[in-house]
């Protein structure tokens, strides 16, 4: 993964769970979606291009 990846602006999942455990964020960058898991920072991000976020998230969430 490129450097730099941690210094972009991460948000939280609305789908991550209220009480903190299951945190999914996403960074918004200009060729991508950058996805991480909170709790394992130490893996790479998943990057997913800006055309190919709407049906991986329609995907996931099972619809």
């Amino acid at each position: 993964m490129s450097s730099g990846v941690g210094d972009l602006a991460w948000f939280k999942s609305s789908y991550s769970g209220s009480q903190g455990d299951d945190c999914v964020e996403v960074a918004i960058v200009e060729q991508a979606v950058q996805v991480r898991d909170s709790k394992d920072m130490s893996r790479p991000a998943l990057a997913i291009g800006r055309a190919e976020w709407q049906p991986f998230v329609k995907f996931a969430a099972g619809r």
